[in-house]
């Protein structure tokens, strides 16, 4: 499982090709993501030969720009050795197992399978064999075809996962598409542990995945919204990046326990912040207190309001100043009503 010392919320700042093949930005990008408070920087692992041939003859331009931000074996490792440098966790998601073996080598703390590999069980299967996390994205997939991707990784043996509820729009064209109790869903249906892989623009939607629960948060992260790109318009920038990172940690440790706890410290603030009975006027000595004689006044460190129906009728043993607490020593037993003398007869 995903190292969370304090129990946090994973972050994981999604770059994937957001340098725009510049290594440059790339490691501006790492910096930036740390600063902000991320625990892993990620990328994505691909050659030219991402695409079947004939794709890109219905999508101009798209070769090149696959060929500008690719990264390359040694580039890679490059960025891994950054993230050491700099104290964030590294990592990459492969596309084929030549690049997951490219990846293992570089020694990442998980392997990130994205959702349109979720259908892949050559690969799933050699990620499998690396022994570590694996962080699988179930975007597009049905629910059966979850099953069997963790079907596949258990049947190798594997049990350490993290699925990650992730609706593979860019972004989704309404928050109804988003549906984040699925994560509820999956963490029932599977056992494991579940997050978001968050394509939504803004931090709202990704805020409320990680009240849900999320152990693990997956955002695309950008320094400027505005670049060219693919994944620049519903990425994070490091304001946005700032604000998750913080939540990861306040939110978890908020949530706290289904079971009713009054902690010792708000017991203490209790008894300052609550009422107590007190005398509404001036009364003096043998007075026998009626409703309209009482009033209510912090702190609570007299007779509680609940208990308003047992001093109405009692008698004051000495006088009470107006806003005066009541106390239980100065109240004596109500007189039984004098007798009649046609009633002693």
């Amino acid at each position: 499982m995903l190292p969370t010392s304090d129990g946090h919320t994973y972050v994981i700042a999604e770059i994937g090709a957001n340098h725009n093949g510049d290594m440059k930005l790339a490691r501006q990008s790492i910096d930036a993501a740390h600063a902000a408070g991320a625990d892993a920087a990620k990328f994505q692992s691909w050659d030219t030969g991402l695409f079947a041939r004939g794709f890109y003859n219905d999508n101009p331009g798209l070769e090149a720009q696959v060929a500008e931000y690719a990264v390359a074996a040694r580039e890679m490792s490059g960025l891994a050795d950054y993230c050491r440098e700099v104290g964030i966790d590294f990592a990459s998601t492969p596309f084929s197992r030549r690049e997951l073996r490219e990846l293992d080598a570089l020694d990442p703390p998980f392997i990130k399978i994205a959702s349109m590999d979720l259908n892949n069980d050559h690969l799933l299967a050699a990620a499998a064999e690396t022994g570590r996390t694996i962080v699988l994205s179930t975007g597009f997939a049905r629910t059966g075809e979850i099953e069997h991707a963790l079907s596949t990784l258990e049947g190798e043996g594997h049990t350490d996962t993290v699925l990650l509820h992730c609706i593979g729009l860019y972004p989704p064209p309404t928050d109804q598409h988003v549906n984040l109790r699925n994560m509820e869903m999956l963490a029932e249906t599977f056992g494991y542990p579940v997050g978001f892989s968050d394509h939504t623009k803004g931090v709202e939607v990704t805020l409320a995945a990680i009240a849900l629960g999320a152990a693990v948060i997956e955002k695309h992260f950008t320094l400027d919204k505005n670049m060219d790109g693919w994944d620049h318009a519903v990425s994070a920038d490091p304001a946005d990046l700032a604000v998750i990172t913080s939540a990861a940690r306040r939110i978890p440790a908020a949530l706290g326990s289904r079971r009713r706890v009054v902690s010792e410290e708000e017991a203490r603030q209790g008894v300052t912040m609550r009422r107590s009975i007190v005398a509404a006027r001036d009364l003096p000595a043998g007075h026998v207190l009626t409703l309209d004689d009482l009033e209510f006044r912090r702190p609570g460190t007299g007779i509680s309001p609940n208990d308003a129906d047992r001093v109405v009728g009692r008698e004051l043993a000495r006088a009470y100043g107006t806003d005066e607490l009541l106390c239980e020593e100065d109240l004596l037993p109500a007189r039984a009503p004098a007798l009649a003398v046609s009633d002693a007869a």
